[in-house]
């Protein structure tokens, strides 16, 4: 007799991913899509490739797309607000977006502008959509047990720090404190927080460090599977984290960094 195989079905599901446009978050839009859900997704400046992915995805009946800036706790409230009226509840919410500057910052001579602009992108406006996501999914009847999903994409770098990056590592390393906290609070209202934490993936923010001849050499070094993930390889787990499968999970730091986070 013919076995049935095991679904990974977001059936019924409305989910919010940020940074949807490209990179992680457009692996990820499509991957949600191809589960069942509704997705909406924030872009800033890609209209191009958001207004591609969401004919790709099924037309905005199913997939939209919605322009929002995230770099205050306003925006992110502001787009989760958008996107509950537009498909009228929200199921899941994976906060993707976030900013990355290539360039070294010794801390001696950061400037104001660079550590305000970063944790102002990474992790104020992710608590902006983290409450507002809260309440509504608080005020919602449970699907399996679960009122929603909240999912902050994390990173390496938030658990081992980064020399000349203390920015972006602090940012990284507040979203998963916040991972822990809140998933104390919000498991007995049905809704459960994960957290997962890539390490180096190729995408166009990572671009010119991987292909450059010094700086790819560095970061090849410390990833023992001897590469950099794909999104696809990202958006993967988190797609589990948001299924019944991953069901007794909550507070969890998802490591998918080839190994790296154990050598840094």
């Amino acid at each position: 007799m013919q076995q049935a195989g095991v679904s990974l079905s977001l059936d019924g599901r409305v989910a919010l991913i940020t940074g949807g446009s490209r990179g992680i978050g457009a692996a990820t839009v499509r991957l949600f899509r191809k589960a069942g859900a509704k997705v909406a997704f924030s872009y800033r400046s890609a209209e191009a490739q958001a207004l591609a992915l969401q004919e790709e995805c099924g037309g905005a009946e199913h997939c939209l797309a919605i322009k929002q800036e995230l770099a205050t706790a306003s925006d992110g409230d502001a787009l989760v607000k958008t996107a509950t009226a537009y498909f009228g509840s929200l199921h899941i919410l994976v906060a993707n977006h976030g900013i990355w500057p290539s360039h070294d910052a010794p801390i001696a001579t950061m400037t104001d502008a660079q550590w305000s602009g970063t944790l102002g992108i990474n992790l104020d406006s992710v608590f902006g959509l983290i409450r507002a996501a809260a309440a509504q999914m608080q005020t919602q009847d449970p699907m399996d047990g679960v009122r929603g999903h909240i999912i902050p994409v994390s990173s390496t770098a938030g658990q081992r720090g980064e020399a000349f990056h203390a920015d972006y590592a602090a940012s990284k390393g507040a979203l998963i404190s916040m991972t822990k906290g809140l998933s104390t609070e919000l498991a007995p209202q049905g809704i459960r927080v994960n957290c997962v934490a890539p390490g180096w993936v190729h995408t166009d923010m990572s671009d010119s460090t991987l292909t450059g001849p010094i700086t790819s050499k560095k970061v090849f070094s410390t990833i023992p599977l001897g590469r950099v993930a794909t999104p696809e390889e990202i958006a993967g787990p988190i797609l589990f984290l948001c299924t019944p499968l991953a069901g007794f999970v909550a507070g969890e730091i998802f490591n998918v960094n080839g190994g790296a986070v154990l050598v840094g």
